[in-house]
This record gives structure tokens, sequence and C-alpha cells, in this order.
């Protein structure tokens, strides 16, 4: 099975109309959604998410943000998708992001960040488990798989 990662779109993208030229990206890359949820997370969902950066001064008003409106939680599955998707994303903060990533073509502010997405194979393994259940994660393959891959960089044979 192909690399998955974890990404949510976080309620400033939605709130700004970003869904869409978002998922366009990872789409254009030639990565494949097997999953997508749109949801109003809980507090206590985003604290258990961010739990790794419990004490922090950006942790509380994180979980605020993160609970006061819908956020799209997708899972995005290819070769190499963790790295991939990161270097995509951008920096943390907009304003310092490199032109031609997400968080560089549509985010300013320090906390508002737009977009979250998996830092490693464990973090997205357990990321995944938080939000979907098995049953809810497709598993097919792209008709123009031979177009997007070279021999080798296939998510399936």
């Amino acid at each position: 099975m192909a690399e998955r990662t974890l990404i949510i779109v976080k309620p400033d993208a939605v709130q700004r109309h970003l869904i869409g030229r978002i998922i366009a990206r990872f789409e254009e890359k030639g990565l494949q959604l097997v999953a997508a949820k749109l949801l109003q997370i809980s507090e206590d969902e985003v604290r258990q998410h961010y739990a790794a950066h419990k004490g922090k001064p950006f942790f509380e008003p994180a979980v605020k943000f993160m609970s006061t409106a819908p956020s799209l939680v997708m899972i995005w599955q290819g070769e190499g998708v963790i790295n991939m998707a990161r270097k995509m994303i951008g920096t943390t903060l907009g304003f310092e992001a490199a032109a031609g990533t997400i968080r560089g073509d549509f985010g300013r502010s320090e906390r508002y960040n737009l977009i979250h997405g998996s830092d490693s194979p464990e973090a997205a393994e357990k990321e995944i488990e938080m939000f979907f259940a098995s049953d809810e994660i497709l598993d097919y393959e792209f008709s123009d798989a031979n177009w997007l891959y070279v021999q080798g960089d296939s998510p399936k044979k």
C-alpha cells in the first residue's frame, strides 16, 4: 500500500472559500484522495490531535480556533506523500512561507495557517485513526496511473 497522510483544511481556509483551490493542488500533483469529511471538530478532539503542544502559548488559542467552524479532513495517498504534502503546504507562518506553497500563496496570519499535514508515517497513522474508520477509506486505482507514475513510482501494480 502507498503511504498515506492526513490533511486538514482548517476553519480559516474553509471560511475563505479555499477548499477547491487546495484540493486542486493535491490532485494536480497526482496524489490520490481516498477519504474526506467536512467536520466540526470538537475541542476535545482538537486537544487530542494537538496534545504534543499542550502547555505552549499557542495551544489554547489553537483549540478555540480549530473548534469554531468546520474543517475538511482528508486522507491523501501516494509514494512519498507525507514529505511531498509538507513541501506543498509550506512553513507554518504564511508570511514566511515560500511563494508557490499553499501557506505562501494564501496565508498571512501568525495564528491562522490554513492547513495541517501529518509530519511522519507514525503521526499519519494515529491522526487517520482519530478521524476515519477503516471502512471509510477507499481503495481504488487511477485509470490514468500509467501517465502519472513511472514504473516503480506507482502506488499499486
